[in-house]
């Protein structure tokens, strides 16, 4: 064997396997002894065999490497010889996480800012997308502008955070930016955001996504930017920054709170150029079609199969050179350089093709389509009637069936916002669709896609005044796994206005539509689609105060409706994307293996269902030795029949150290309800080396508001 095998085991973390059986990087289950170990010895003709059944000889397959840039190009050599020696054709690419620096290539000024409160900066952190933030933004712009190397004309790029308050801050109209890349963002706080979806409090991100802000706002700055007065910038944050979940908490309805910073509210107020981008896994693509329906000004729409990732990352695969698209985008919009971006689709998307259920996709198999505009003509609804347990196109008579939400119903639906972790995903929903009432199509005598929001109409009633829907599609292949393909969550309070909710009358037929998340996908003959109808989807909507029984009117009264798109000969004809590439990261050491566990346990005696899910990452920045390490642990628990027993906890702990200076936050946050009032606990110790300088506590109790 050719490679240098001490150090690409290091390299991996110091942990690596020979492929007896074969586990993802850094996987839990990897053994560091095997590496070296006497009973696995490296046979190059077995090899060479193994590849050539596989039907992989002579292919060509490219192995992307993000970290530790310099380590793997001194490794490629040997690698690339071990792979040739198997038959295999292996390119190794090198793909950087800077974006900045990779624009900065091209003739840009690329500039960084941490929010006040964050990071470098001075201040305090009270919430997030506050009137504040966009102050400072506007004055940054100003202050660029006025540099001697700016022309005057500002772009924003940012993805997640960075992408919400890019066209919050279009929305301002400051006249030095010009254009806008709005990656994996939203434009309604209130139904695409860590909140609420549905009206419904999102139990599965809200309190980690708050819990991983408390952390985050308790760290220091740097010494090595701030100088001496971190220790004092330090002890403002952790003395003045509270829990963002209480704001939250305090706001169930779409109020005024939850308006401001979304952009649906005055889509005019955006004259400047968007390029909305995004992914089918990720939680934040329903805005990318609203966007490109409301906007007023020039935009543009990307939708690939990625997680809440930049494209040139690309989690699923395939990844797109996508900063050269960029590059394109800001030529053309900040230069007046005629790049030929503005002359294509305004809207493209992957199709991903049917695939089997499972927690991870390396990559979706698919092909790129484009829509000249939207919405389209070339989208046309297809209804299919849910009749007895089929969804079908002909109408039939009216019956009822009543469904007791099972409170762990849910338990499989994957994380709300992928990150492309090898737990993401949902897996097999066939034992979701035993807890559900279900409407099974027939199988497909040909082809379907369908490209944007699928809609459920249901006539039901509920025996409680509060009360939730969940609904689910899914994609049931011949061997009848099932796979999700889009889900839509509604509470019931909430079936006329967000703002306005209210109770039902128990026993009252309602007719109530779940609009599903937007999505792509192809289902081959064959295959057929399942409706999946629930009460409860635990741990992302919070359970309802009481046990709910629902009835669904099946019939004529109930329907999905599918957005079906003919295939365009124009999308053989797309200008095909250049490879992703990327400036080399920042070069690092692990000090730690990666981890990204998920384990449902369930107690046989008790009922109770816990859903655990532990992350944990460490590295050390070579150039300038800083050390970050960071463990958090998000933990759900229920008991089957008691929807007051359901509890989130949340536990943080992040370290930031360099040399002889070392701190260190923990913190802790759960939550619960009883059936007036949410209860919430925080609580963050800070620490300066092994001594504990600050120890403080919340707990607050909310009254529940329809939710």
């Amino acid at each position: 064997m050719t490679t240098d095998r001490v150090r690409l085991v290091k390299l991996l973390g110091g942990k690596a396997i020979p492929a007896s059986q074969i586990y993802l990087p850094l996987d839990s289950q990897y053994d560091p002894s095997l590496a070296t170990h006497p009973i696995y010895p490296y046979d190059p003709t077995k090899a060479a065999a193994l590849v050539k059944s596989s039907g992989y000889h002579g292919q060509l397959i490219t192995l992307d490497y993000y970290n530790n840039l310099q380590d793997m190009i001194a490794l490629a050599p040997g690698l690339l010889q071990d792979f040739q020696q198997v038959g295999l054709n292996v390119a190794i690419r090198g793909v950087g996480h800077n974006s900045l620096l990779q624009i900065a290539g091209y003739g840009y000024a690329a500039v960084r800012v941490d929010m006040r409160g964050s990071g470098d900066s001075d201040g305090i952190l009270y919430d997030e997308y506050l009137p504040q933030e966009q102050d400072d933004a506007l004055e940054v712009l100003t202050w660029l502008a006025a540099q001697p190397w700016c022309t005057g004309a500002v772009g924003i790029i940012g993805k997640s955070w960075g992408g919400f308050n890019g066209l919050q801050i279009a929305a301002r109209r400051p006249p030095e930016l010009k254009a806008v890349i709005s990656v994996c963002s939203t434009d309604d706080r209130y139904a695409d955001d860590v909140h609420y979806m549905g009206g419904c409090l999102l139990a599965a991100d809200a309190l980690p996504w708050a819990s991983t802000m408390l952390a985050y706002n308790a760290l220091p700055p740097d010494p090595a930017v701030v100088g001496a007065r971190w220790r004092a910038m330090w002890y403002d944050r952790l003395e003045h920054t509270p829990p963002f979940i209480e704001a939250w908490l305090t706001h169930q309805r779409r109020d005024a709170f939850w308006k401001h910073g979304s952009v649906c509210e005055d889509y005019a107020a955006i004259t400047c150029p968007v390029y909305a981008v995004g992914g089918w896994a990720d939680a934040y693509t329903n805005a990318i079609p609203r966007l490109l329906a409301g906007l007023p000004g020039p935009r543009k729409g990307l939708i690939g199969p990625w997680a809440h990732l930049y494209p040139h990352q690309g989690v699923p695969e395939p990844a797109i050179g996508f900063l050269q698209e960029c590059l394109r985008w800001w030529d053309y919009w900040l230069k007046g350089v005629e790049t030929g971006i503005m002359d294509e689709p305004q809207l493209r998307v992957w199709m991903p093709d049917a695939v089997e259920p499972s927690p991870f996709y390396a990559e979706r198999p698919g092909r790129w389509v484009a829509e000249p505009s939207w919405p389209s003509p070339n989208i046309q609804p297809y209804r299919y009637v849910l009749t007895a347990d089929t969804a079908d196109t002909d109408a039939a008579a009216e019956s009822r069936l009543d469904c007791l939400g099972a409170q762990a119903t849910g338990i499989d639906a994957g994380v709300w916002c992928p990150y492309g972790q090898r737990t993401d995903w949902p897996p097999d929903q066939r034992a979701e669709d035993g807890r559900s009432l279900t409407f099974t199509s027939a199988p497909l005598t040909e082809r379907m896609e369908i490209l944007g929001f699928p809609d459920v109409t249901l006539s039901v009633a509920a025996d409680r005044p509060n009360a939730l829907v969940a609904v689910r599609l899914c994609a049931v292949a011949p061997t009848g796994a099932s796979t999700l393909v889009t889900r839509g969550l509604l509470n019931l309070t909430h079936r006329d206005s967000h703002e306005r909710p209210t109770p039902l009358e128990p026993g009252r037929r309602y007719t109530v539509t779940a609009r599903l998340d937007a999505t792509a996908y192809a289902l081959p003959p064959g295959h057929r689609w399942r409706v999946a109808v629930s009460p409860t989807y635990w741990p992302w909507a919070w359970p309802s105060p009481e046990p709910v029984t629902l009835s669904v009117f099946r019939g004529e009264a109930s329907w999905l409706t599918l957005p079906v798109r003919a295939p365009r000969p124009q999308d053989a004809e797309l200008r095909a994307f250049e490879p992703a590439e990327g400036a080399a990261p920042a070069a690092v050491e692990a000090l730690r293996a990666d981890t990204n566990v998920a384990t449902v346990s369930r107690d046989v005696a008790t009922g109770r269902v816990t859903l655990s899910v532990e992350t944990a990452e460490g590295y050390r920045i070579r150039a300038d030795g800083l050390e970050y390490d960071a463990v958090s642990t998000d933990t759900y628990s229920i008991v089957e029949g008691e929807p007051l027993s359901a509890t989130v906890r949340c536990d943080r702990a992040i370290t930031v150290a360099r040399g002889s200076w070392s701190t260190r936050v923990q913190t802790r946050s759960t939550m619960s309800a009883d059936t007036r009032q949410f209860h919430v606990t925080n609580a963050i110790d800070a620490y300066e080396g092994p001594v504990r300088v600050v120890a403080k506590t919340w707990a607050v109790s909310i009254p529940r508001d329809l939710v």
